[in-house]
């Protein structure tokens, strides 16, 4: 009987192995392929969803955006206009057009206004420069209208105004009074000598204060009519307004393209023309002294006090 026991034990055991084995690969063979017992959908599901899936991504796709037609309708509209400064200047209204001729023309007087001033300046302090050795190594004022040539030359005029006045104080040799006249006299030549080449600036100072504001009214009457066009056409689309807005603007422009240059000019004029008549001042300063010098040579003619004798 134990025998037979002894026997038995081992089969079984070998059964319960195969048994475990069998159900353990079922197991993992279930894990596996899980969608594999899963029943496939009806046709009323699939085209349920068919139907489904073009609604939902009509829903998820974006709407064409109104930025897009804005910006298509814009470049229409620029298309047709010419954005040139000579193709807003056509397009410009008659007011525009008549503050933008008027800029160009204060422009064209202002660089011809610096062109002869510049020329005027620079030949007058050429001649002076040479003309201050020839006063310094004169000895008296005679000798010194002897050596200049030219009568346009501010030292010649300076020279025979003083001997102009020497010559109608006649006998009378009273130094003081006779320096006191040609000082004068001179003086007024140097002021007169910085006038006359001051004259022109003023226009430079004219244009560079009011052209800023003369080209301001022509951006503002531009910006009315560009409200009044937008008041006709019923629509805010910055596409209608932005040519008028630009030839408004381009108003303004030209006015600081006028103004600029010419306050530039006459700062530099105002400079220049101080030099100049300091250089001037330096010959009249020369002249008087061979006033002096010719008053020291000279004998002094004093006449004698009357003696009147009483009783």
């Amino acid at each position: 009987m134990k025998s037979v026991i002894r026997d038995v034990s081992p089969l079984r055991l070998l059964a319960t192995l195969l048994l475990g084995l069998t159900l353990a690969t079922s197991a993992v063979a279930d894990e596996a392929t899980p969608t594999a017992t899963a029943t496939p959908p009806t046709t009323s599901e699939a085209s349920s969803d068919a139907t489904a899936a073009p609604a939902e991504q009509a829903e998820i796709a974006p709407a064409p955006p109104e930025t897009a037609l804005e910006e298509a309708e814009m470049s229409e509209v620029l298309a047709g206009h010419d954005l040139s400064p000579w193709g807003m200047y056509q397009s410009a209204d008659v007011v525009v057009k008549s503050v933008m001729i008027g800029l160009l023309l204060a422009s064209v007087l202002t660089w011809t206004i610096w062109l002869a001033k510049s020329i005027e300046l620079f030949v007058a302090k050429r001649r002076l420069r040479r003309e201050m050795p020839i006063l310094k190594a004169a000895r008296t004022l005679k000798d010194a209208g002897n050596s200049m040539d030219g009568e346009a030359c501010i030292s010649h005029r300076l020279v025979q105004d003083a001997l102009e006045e020497v010559k109608l104080t006649g006998s009378v040799r009273e130094a003081d009074g006779l320096k006191e006249r040609v000082s004068f006299r001179l003086e007024r030549m140097v002021a007169a000598s910085g006038r006359q080449m001051s004259q022109g600036t003023g226009m430079l100072a004219t244009i560079g204060s009011t052209a800023p504001f003369v080209g301001l009214f022509g951006t503002v009457w531009g910006i009315m009519n560009s409200f009044i066009g937008i008041a006709k056409s019923q629509t805010t689309n910055l596409a209608v307004v932005a040519p008028g807005i630009a030839e408004a603007l381009l108003a303004t422009a030209l006015g600081l393209v006028a103004a600029i240059p010419a306050v530039i000019i006459y700062n530099v004029f105002a400079r220049s023309i101080t030099g100049y008549k300091a250089q001037v001042a330096d010959a009249s300063a020369q002249v008087l002294l061979l006033v002096s010098r010719d008053l020291d040579h000279l004998p002094t003619e004093r006449q004698a006090p009357h003696m009147v004798k009483v009783g």
